[in-house]
């Protein structure tokens, strides 16, 4: 009800400018997974394991962790609209072209200019977001953001998965890469609207929103504790989910003996459920002020469903209503996060803010795919659930110490 009441009451071009970031957003997360639900295929047909292809997807990670930072200063100096929709077009080339070249050093090549081109959307959609949204509406708009991203990773092991059972995995991935392209024009055509700090004032109530904070900025600004620590935060729930997001198939796969399709659907409980926690914790994050105590407990919740699965080694069934009581609180924790990030970040400099947190996914990219692809290799499958419930716990850390010195700065 309150997305619908948010379209009507939006002034059209507001609303056009969400549908056309937040598609966007949805294909940058559906590249994210299109590619570890092929993993049992592409060890075949690559002739490697999980750890070298955990590597390709850490390739990814690494070129996406190295340039997002640098994006995020580009975006607040030159402007976000080219950025995005070149980055957009140049990722869903990439991923087309995996699998016209199925060879393992073409994947890790291919995956490196997909993460490169990846890394500009989280500094171009929130700076364009938050010149363009009223105030009153940004915490729901963030969310339905997040949303769509989420959505994306739903969407992704089954899509690619009934279009390799239909077409073959390279034609799938092909398929999977026209999409992007379709995207990247749509938002071509509509390229004027798509304006931030750098071409629009900020809306109402937002340059207020930020008054008395201290003015910091540039390399000062991301090196502040409250930003150090969102990046921390980042990075170690990124690593949690991605237990379950990216190898929880081959998991499933490997300690059941399932097919992948019944894995999938299992894991798929996680990740379309995700999505409707970010709605729900959207609409409470714009009525509350202490967004790292939901988001700690969220985190709580999430990682205790998860040990469940890794301790008692319950049937498939059972599985899917803890990974879907996971994915719920997984996403209701998102729109607090943000929440948290936006509010440390002066007009102006929200790109570098949230280019530099969100560099912590391509940490836990890094870090996360080989070590998840490690311990199928050579230890329990379980202990990609006991690794993903650990982390998450830590981060729970990670998120208070970041809501303590953001209220520090406040005051």
């Amino acid at each position: 009800m309150q997305f619908g009441a948010l379209r009507l009451n939006a002034p059209q071009r507001e609303t056009k400018v969400i549908g056309l970031i937040c598609t966007g957003h949805f294909i940058s997360h559906f590249y994210l997974l299109v590619v570890p639900p092929l993993f049992p295929v592409l060890r075949d047909i690559y002739g490697v394991g999980f750890t070298e292809l955990g590597f390709a997807i850490a390739a990814f990670s690494i070129a996406s962790g190295f340039t997002q930072i640098p994006v995020g200063f580009l975006v607040d100096r030159y402007g976000a609209r080219q950025l995005l929709i070149w980055g957009l077009l140049s990722e869903s080339i990439a991923i087309s072209l995996i699998g016209v070249f199925p060879i393992y050093g073409a994947l890790v090549t291919l995956m490196i200019a997909a993460g490169l081109a990846n890394s500009v959307f989280h500094p171009a959609d929130y700076a364009i977001l938050n010149a363009t949204v009223d105030n009153a509406r940004i915490g729901r708009v963030f969310s339905f953001h997040t949303f769509t991203g989420y959505l994306g990773d739903a969407v992704a092991p089954a899509t690619v998965l009934f279009l390799a059972s239909l077409l073959g995995w390279r034609t799938a991935l092909f398929v999977c890469g026209i999409l992007g392209i379709i995207v990247a024009g749509l938002m071509w055509m509509n390229a004027e609207l798509l304006v931030d700090a750098t071409h629009a004032r900020h809306p109402p109530g937002k340059a207020e929103a930020h008054e008395g904070e201290p003015r910091r900025r540039g390399l000062a600004l991301i090196l502040s504790l409250p930003v150090l620590m969102g990046l921390l935060f980042f990075a170690t729930m990124s690593t949690a989910g991605g237990g379950i997001r990216t190898f929880g198939i081959s998991a499933l796969h490997e300690l059941y003996g399932t097919s992948l399709g019944a894995a999938g659907l299992v894991v798929s409980v996680y990740l379309f459920v995700s999505p409707i926690g970010v709605l729900a914790g959207g609409y409470v994050a714009d009525r509350i002020s202490r967004h790292d105590i939901v988001a700690a407990a969220s985190i709580l919740i999430m990682a205790g469903c998860i040990f469940s699965i890794a301790a008692f080694d319950p049937p498939l069934l059972v599985i899917g209503v803890m990974l879907g009581i996971a994915g719920f609180f997984n996403g209701f924790l998102a729109p607090p996060r943000d929440m948290m990030v936006r509010a440390m970040a002066p007009p102006g400099e929200i790109g570098k803010v949230f280019g530099f947190v969100s560099s912590g996914h391509a940490v836990a990219g890094i870090i996360g795919p080989v070590m998840y692809g490690w311990l199928l290799d050579h230890s329990d499958p379980r202990n990609v659930f006991w690794a993903s419930g650990v982390v998450a716990l830590f981060t729970i850390v990670t998120v208070l110490a970041t809501g303590r010195a953001g209220r520090r700065i406040g005051r």
